[in-house]
């Protein structure tokens, strides 16, 4: 203790810090910066490592900082969605060429990223970019002459199917590895158990395995949204007005 004060008295421990005044200003932390970086950490690591307190690191400030711009890592999550969502392709063609285009756009998105598909599913992002993805459905279902309450119930209907195939199916980062191994292995096993079914216990399902099997993910995808719409635009909706939801 007594060599360190020595040290401290003579100088040598001051001379080797520098004063804050003369150390570069950091740049004023924002929303889209805090999201930007937000993005690089999903992409490297994955969205579990997505914590208030990392992102905060990625920044070199504190955690408590963060919260003048997002309340909760779930507010960061949907922020990261919707400005995902703000580079979606919208497509060219008829009224269902972008609708698919345009769903397929937004599947991509989630795909790539498997975490933040799971999130989605419960995150109800309200951001400018979501509200936009919902207008461009809604006014694509509009456009193929589905009636205006159908096409409003059906907007929801095909982002919930579009997010929830995403959540299931997605490719997997580092981090989800051995899950996706799991979830490979658990395929397998149910391609094996429906080609092996007991034609006396299960007889549609022995007779029809192959079919059960059978297709791309893109080719089963398609095909589901096309009936979807088909269904939206064929279904009647319950009478629903402002005094009797």
């Amino acid at each position: 203790m007594f060599v360190t004060n020595m040290f401290v008295y003579a100088g040598a421990m001051p001379s080797s810090k520098r004063s804050r005044r003369e150390r570069p200003a950091k740049p004023a932390l924002t929303r889209e910066w805090i999201v930007a970086e937000t993005i690089e950490i999903m992409r490297k690591e994955g969205l579990e490592k997505v914590t208030m307190r990392r992102v905060a690191q990625a920044l070199d400030t504190g955690p408590a900082s963060l919260y003048v711009y997002v309340a909760n890592t779930a507010e960061l999550h949907a922020a990261v969605l919707d400005e995902l969502i703000g580079s979606l392709d919208f497509g060219t063609g008829d009224w269902r060429a972008r609708l698919g285009v345009l769903l397929g756009s937004y599947s991509k998105i989630l795909f790539a990223y498997p975490g933040l598909a799971r999130s989605a599913l419960v995150l109800r992002p309200t951001g400018p970019n979501a509200v936009r993805l919902y207008d461009q459905v809604l006014g694509l279902l509009l456009e193929g002459g589905i009636d205006s309450q159908r096409a409003a119930w059906g907007v929801d209907l095909l982002l919930q199917y579009v997010t929830a195939t995403a959540a299931e199916h997605s490719a997997p980062t580092p981090s989800d590895i051995d899950a996706s191994a799991d979830e490979e292995a658990e395929m397998d096993a149910l391609a094996r158990a429906l080609r092996e079914a007991d034609p006396e216990a299960a007889p549609n399902v022995a007779a029809h395995a192959d079919a059960l099997l059978s297709g791309t993910p893109a080719q089963r995808g398609t095909w589901a949204i096309q009936t979807l719409v088909n269904g939206i635009a064929a279904t009647p909706t319950p009478f629903v007005s402002p005094d009797n939801p």
